[in-house]
């Protein structure tokens, strides 16, 4: 199996031989950075968002749920790109938008132009492992999709999700998965893995992103795995779901502990 895999990632590294190239130059990375990713990933955001819809729909469907006591919803959104999540925000709700990569304006700009029931409130370029540019305790949720794959530090992002977040805020999660290892599908992401991580702006393939969930100080985790249909992707494999940060007072290891009850007696959203 193993020697399986090296042969295969080796054909796929001699397709994307020239991208290689590039990247020994130093050429790639500020090309894909600035031109590739940011037209990819809105044209990638249209196939999946058609795929994944129902279940995006199912997954903010209770967003209006964490209002504030004031009534307004402040949310923060992690690795934005070009906005495809706007258009399951609630009317009114307040956005902050975060990005590493600055140059998805024209995407986004279309996004918000499209969705101009939400209220933008600043554009942020910030990494999701540091957000000292937003207050602790300042937002009531905090959503993340496809991002929690090329986070250089998925603790410290799941950490600083939880310092911005009010007590009794949401973090919502989906997010591409590694398959399960006795799988065709887990070989196929084993081949593609470097390749797949240098074209697309570092994204892992075999992140077991739900032990980190499962590991944060969340009071509740609400989880569900699932595929989506991307036919001959080695990304079908997803974790969707949303988890509540403990009310003000609670300990760490009190937390930990409602967590781990709720997912024992199988608390789902769905």
């Amino acid at each position: 199996m193993e020697a399986s895999i090296l042969f295969f990632r080796a054909c796929l590294a001699l397709l994307a031989l020239p991208i290689y190239l590039l990247s020994f130059l130093g050429i790639w990375q500020p090309f894909c950075k600035k031109i590739f990713f940011p037209f990819f990933i809105e044209h990638f955001s249209a196939t999946h968002e058609k795929k994944a819809k129902k279940q995006k729909q199912e997954l903010f469907r209770n967003l209006p749920d964490f209002r504030s006591p004031s009534g307004e919803l402040k949310l923060l959104e992690i690795g934005t790109g070009c906005g495809a999540n706007f258009q399951y925000y609630p009317p009114g709700c307040k956005v902050t938008c975060t990005d590493i990569n600055p140059n998805f304006q024209q995407g986004l700009s279309r996004s918000m132009n499209k969705n101009q029931h939400v209220h933008y409130e600043r554009f942020l370029v910030a990494a999701g492992e540091d957000l000292h540019q937003v207050p602790s305790g300042s937002v009531d949720v905090v959503v993340c999709t496809l991002v929690l794959c090329s986070v250089h530090d998925m603790n410290g992002t799941l950490k600083e999700a939880l310092r911005v977040l009010r007590p009794g805020g949401a973090f919502y999660f989906l997010e591409h998965v590694v398959a399960d290892r006795s799988s065709w599908k887990y070989f196929w992401q084993q081949i593609c893995y470097p390749t797949w991580k240098l074209v697309f702006d570092g994204c892992c393939l075999t992140r077991e992103i739900w032990k980190n969930l499962e590991q944060a100080n969340f009071s509740e985790l609400n989880l569900q795995h699932l595929s989506i249909a991307l036919p001959w992707t080695p990304i079908q494999p997803h974790i969707v779901g949303y988890a509540v940060n403990a009310a003000r007072g609670g300990s760490q290891e009190e937390a930990a502990g409602e967590c781990k009850t709720a997912q024992q007696a199988g608390k789902k959203m769905y």
